[in-house]
Parts: structure tokens; sequence; C-alpha cells
């Protein structure tokens, strides 16, 4: 078994912005779960709207560091990057999250 090679620099820490991107992404999506929980009327479609976001937290920040690591190892070891699903869930969260703040903003 070969050992791995090491990558340019720059793909690396190309690799690791992305991963901090989908990390801050995360943190903004706790800061709005937060602020709907404290600032707005307690409501079970706020309550629900609070947890899309925090449930799309858990998603970018997972699914940021599961796509960091599988580049990392494509990219040590000369490979093409494989497909993600991570964009994907998070586009999927990002709808949910605006029909759920649509539906509480109507209800």
């Amino acid at each position: 078994m070969d050992a791995p090679e090491v990558p340019d620099i720059r793909f690396s820490l190309a690799n690791e912005r992305t991963f901090l991107a989908y990390e801050r992404t995360a943190i903004g999506l706790v800061a709005a779960a937060l602020a709907v929980f404290h600032l707005l009327e307690p409501s079970v479609t706020q309550k629900v709207l609070g947890l899309l976001l925090l449930a799309s937290a858990v998603i970018a920040a997972g699914g940021g560091w599961l796509r960091f690591r599988q580049a990392d190892r494509a990219i040590r070891s000369g490979r093409d990057l494989p497909a993600g699903t991570t964009v994907h869930l998070m586009a999927a969260a990002v709808l949910v999250v605006i029909v759920a703040a649509g539906i509480s903003v109507v209800v």
C-alpha cells in the first residue's frame, strides 16, 4: 500500500476554506434558531421553525465535516473529488425552512 501523497497546499487550503464556510453557515443557522426561540411568540409553528433551523445547522456542520474528509482523502490520493450529497441536503433543508417560515408568518 502506497503512502498518501503530500498534496499541493493550495488544494488543502481551498478544502479547508470550504469546510469553514459550512461551519459558518451552521453557526448562522443556530443563531437564527435562537432568535426564533427567544424573540418570536412561543407557538407551535415558531418552535417547529426553530427546530428546523437547528436540524439544518446539524446538516451543515456534519455534512461539511464529511465533505472535508472525502475531499482530503481524494486530494491526498490523487483521485477526482467524489460527488457529495451535502449540497443537495442543504438546498432541501433551506427550502423546508423557507416553507416553514412562510407558514409561521401566515398562521
